[in-house]
């Protein structure tokens, strides 16, 4: 535990620092790049629980669609994805993450792509079935959140859907430390452009200690 304690505290004076010279999304590179997955919080080199406990309950399969996967990271979440037969592709900002992911699965038919969730190519402008999001929100400066849930929504086609999982807290908490925890008005209010499916505010028993967690589907 100490050691975890230790990895989060040296990714959160990473992160402030990026932020307090005016390069909020530098940290990300800045961390893959020293290639030490132990120096990397979320690395736990499975897919997210959140995300395989939903496809469990609701039977998900990609049938051929197209499936896109923001904060790639170090891949899982991606071969999850692939994996229910979504033709998958999958970005994050540091090309040093996007490198280790294709380090680890070398025959995967993912393409994982480097890219800017603010500043996402043109043409995967309304081209995607599924858009999967977990923790990538609660990392940002909450001034960046509107425009990166932007980025969300215009990925997708008509009648397709967004997953995105969070830390959750209530209106009168604190901000707290990176991450920094959605409300569920700000979540919701977030992506207000499309229908929400379905909400969930529940604990996260996959940490310890648990955490509250948000997952919200949403379709335009």
């Amino acid at each position: 535990m100490d050691d975890e304690l230790a990895v989060r505290t040296a990714t959160r004076q990473l992160a402030q620092a990026a932020i307090d010279r005016g390069e909020p999304l530098a940290w990300f590179e800045e961390l893959y790049s020293r290639n030490d997955m132990a120096a990397i919080p979320w690395a736990d080199l499975r897919p997210n629980p959140n995300l395989v406990d939903w496809i469990a309950d609701t039977g998900r399969r990609g049938d051929g669609r197209r499936a896109l996967v923001v904060g790639a990271g170090l891949g899982d979440d991606a071969e999850a994805i692939a994996e229910l037969g979504y033709a998958t592709t999958a970005f994050d900002i540091a090309p040093s993450g996007i490198g280790m992911a294709r380090a680890r699965f070398p025959e995967s038919t993912v393409q994982y792509a480097v890219a800017d969730l603010l500043a996402l190519p043109a043409d995967w402008h309304g081209a995607f079935d599924f858009v999967f999001e977990a923790y990538t929100l609660q990392s940002l400066p909450s001034e960046l959140r509107a425009d990166a849930a932007r980025g969300i929504a215009g990925a997708l086609a008509l009648g397709g859907e967004a997953l995105v999982v969070s830390r959750g807290r209530d209106e009168d908490d604190p901000r707290g430390n990176l991450p920094w925890p959605l409300t569920v008005a700000e979540l919701k209010r977030l992506f207000r452009t499309l229908e929400l499916v379905t909400f969930e505010d529940y604990l996260d028993t996959a940490d310890d200690p648990p955490a509250r967690r948000l997952r919200a589907l949403f379709r335009r």
